[in-house]
């Protein structure tokens, strides 16, 4: 892998390639080209429900409209991804750093295209094995007390989508989604977030799979970054997605480096995140113990 390979940075579920704006400079900085994306039906491909806008607000209508990205998958993400990166590294593989819910896109990516991905990086991401729905870890006692899953509205099978209510003026719903998401961020920059966050993160991204090989992922370089305050992918969750991860391609194990942070980093610790990554780049980051 070159020292100068690309960064490419994909956000997660509700976020937008805003969300890395305090990393990159840090990143560029070190002397690292870096570039953030934009992930299916998020930022620039966002399309928001009638109801977030409706006045008066209608508690109903945020529970009940179908959502206008519901019909975008996991195979629309990694098309869409694949496109970027192409577009990005000019044919020249890129390191991918994923967030949260582009986890299983970048697994897809990389995947199919393994010769476009130097490294794969999963900040505090999901990681699925082989032929398991991003979804289904939810459901495991890991994810047992995160923090996004009461803050969802609908029923994401019937709407396509998982929700954030962002037009309610419930001030305790919106202090709970802060601290799910920004319990270390400045409250000023995490209200700031909140303005930007889309309120509908495609279902079929978590329900999509991906048989994975060894020739395909498994041959893809990879680290996972954990954050030990995350609320919303909790660590044991985080140290499972290694695990299986580990016992499934034994001749190829995860790196893992560490911060101490909650789910969103780029924020709280921008400069921390910036120093992982062109670790990366440079070959130094080392396996935790």
């Amino acid at each position: 892998m070159s020292a100068t390979s690309t960064l490419v940075f994909v956000h997660g579920f509700w976020h937008g390639s805003w969300c890395w704006s305090e990393v990159i400079p840090h990143v560029v900085a070190a002397g690292r080209p870096a570039v953030a994306v934009d992930l299916a039906g998020h930022g620039l491909y966002a399309r928001r429900p009638r109801w977030l806008t409706a006045r008066p607000y209608d508690a109903a209508a945020v529970s009940a409209e179908v959502s206008p990205v519901a019909d975008v998958d996991l195979g629309d993400a990694a098309e869409l991804l694949t496109s970027q990166i192409k577009r990005i590294g000019g044919g020249a593989p890129v390191t991918v750093v994923a967030h949260s819910a582009a986890g299983p896109v970048l697994t897809r990516v990389a995947q199919r295209t393994p010769e476009l991905v130097a490294h794969a990086v999963y900040l505090t991401a999901y990681m699925p094995a082989s032929d398991v729905p991003a979804a289904a870890y939810t459901r495991t006692p890991e994810a047992a007390d995160d923090q996004v899953a009461p803050l969802l509205r609908g029923d994401p099978a019937r709407i396509g989508a998982l929700r954030l209510d962002l037009a309610t003026g419930d001030a305790d719903y919106r202090q709970r989604l802060r601290e799910a998401f920004y319990d270390d961020v400045p409250p000023v920059l995490a209200d700031a977030a909140t303005g930007l966050l889309t309120p509908d993160g495609p279902i079929g991204i978590m329900l999509g799979t991906t048989t994975l090989t060894r020739d395909g992922w498994g041959s893809v370089r990879r680290t996972y970054v954990t954050c030990t305050r995350d609320r919303a992918i909790l660590p044991a969750l985080q140290a499972r997605f290694v695990a299986e991860a580990d016992a499934a391609f034994p001749g190829n194990p995860t790196s893992v480096a560490a911060l101490d942070a909650s789910h969103s980093p780029f924020l709280s610790v921008p400069g921390e995140v910036a120093g992982i990554l062109t670790s990366i780049l440079t070959s130094i980051v080392t396996p935790l113990g």
